[in-house]
């Protein structure tokens, strides 16, 4: 049963989720504050954070910033606005994804189960690859671990789904509609900001194997390890 962390301060909306995902098999902490919310992480051990971004005293956007400096949870922000310039903030302080106000049930649910498959080993069962090498990276496909020059890159999942994605096909160039599709599942004309402020991130815990992802203009994005 996924455990979820939510933080959202109203408290209608709060037993409303609540409610929504116990009945979809997860198991939910509830939060009314950012500090409530970060108090509860050590003990609760959540698979996911569903934070709300508009919270009294601590933001949603500190409680994201704060919650990546020490774990790598997978975070979903919830905003009152898709066009709101917070969710790109949300997304560059380390969000995994993002839904919009009101909070449908299923959408939330869905965006759970996607971005918890994102921590899903790829390799076939009975099978483990040996980690293969990029330059200066090492990916350990089925340990789900990055390595640059020998030290260990924390990645969220969102990041670490990215570069796999990525690193899959050296040089071939992927549109960021083909990124939205493989690593958060949405198969609409989806939000394209979820890809840049991940390649953002990505290449901010990368360092100088950041060289790695190169930027296609008007296109996409592709990896180059030479």
């Amino acid at each position: 049963m996924p455990r979820v962390l939510l933080v959202e301060d109203d408290p209608a909306v709060r037993k409303g989720v609540q409610l929504a995902l116990g009945h979809q098999g997860h198991e939910v902490s509830p939060a009314a504050t950012g500090e409530e919310g970060l108090a509860l992480l050590p003990s609760f051990r959540p698979d996911v954070v569903v934070l709300d971004l508009m919270l009294p005293g601590l933001s949603g956007l500190d409680v994201c910033r704060h919650i990546r400096e020490r774990d790598q949870v997978p975070i979903i922000i919830v905003t009152a606005r898709g066009d709101d310039v917070d969710v790109v903030v949300g997304l560059e302080a380390g969000a995994d994804d993002y839904v919009v106000k009101p909070v449908r049930a299923r959408v939330l649910d869905a965006r759970i189960r996607a971005v918890l498959r994102r921590l899903a080993p790829s390799a076939a069962e009975g099978v483990r690859p040996r980690p293969e090498t990029h330059g200066t990276l090492t990916i350990d496909r089925t340990g789900l671990v990055v390595t640059h020059e020998g030290r260990q890159v924390p990645l969220a999942p969102s990041e670490l789904r990215l570069l796999l994605t990525l690193s899959a096909s050296p040089g071939q160039v992927l549109s960021r509609q083909q990124l939205l599709e493989a690593v958060w599942e949405h198969s609409y004309h989806g939000d394209i900001r979820l890809v840049d402020a991940c390649v953002k991130r990505l290449r901010s815990k990368l360092g100088e194997a950041a060289r790695y992802v190169h930027t296609v203009r008007g296109f996409g994005y592709c990896f180059r390890a030479a």
